[in-house]
């Protein structure tokens, strides 16, 4: 269960959403669809979610969003170039107005000293691009790893909403 702030900041995400008349597609790999748990669980959520794309392997990154094969075997799935295609991919397919898309390590293995264990990328996607955050949530247990991706991919949705002038 979702810490009383993160699901707060999911209600706010949804009355945003439907002020704005916007939508939201998650693409979620590391949280394994907990951002989109966070925002069905807000009753009328269903007025500005479009759905979640859970694409934990990187063929379902592949298949589902349209990740290119060469972006995962030159940079790895935990980047910036593929949290960046999986939102632009999302929200693409989807048609929503905006999509947030994560891809880490929430551990207790996978990390390497490159890429440790609660390194985390972030991106959102609309009409006017893509912008993207890495956060390292290191000294976390993969629970709080994944609530606190939870948490950021939310504030950063607030965050592009806030900045978008839609009707």
């Amino acid at each position: 269960m979702l810490e009383d702030d993160v699901l707060h900041l999911a209600q706010i995400t949804i009355e945003q959403l439907i002020a704005k008349q916007a939508t939201i597609a998650t693409a979620e790999s590391c949280t394994g669809g907990l951002i989109a748990g966070a925002l069905t669980s807000v009753p009328g959520s269903s007025e500005a979610v479009f759905g979640g794309y859970v694409t934990y392997s990187n063929e379902a990154k592949t298949q589902m969003l349209g990740v290119p094969v060469h972006l995962l075997e030159d940079v790895g799935a935990v980047s910036k170039e593929v949290a960046c295609a999986m939102a632009e991919g999302a929200q693409r397919i989807s048609g929503a107005t905006i999509s947030v898309a994560v891809t880490g390590i929430a551990g207790p293995g996978g990390g390497s000293p490159e890429k440790p264990v609660g390194l985390v990328h972030f991106a959102c996607a609309d009409e006017d691009g893509s912008c993207h955050i890495v956060r390292n949530f290191k000294e976390m247990e993969r629970d709080e790893v994944r609530e606190e991706t939870v948490r950021v991919a939310l504030t950063l949705v607030l965050a592009r909403l806030d900045q978008r002038h839609l009707p």
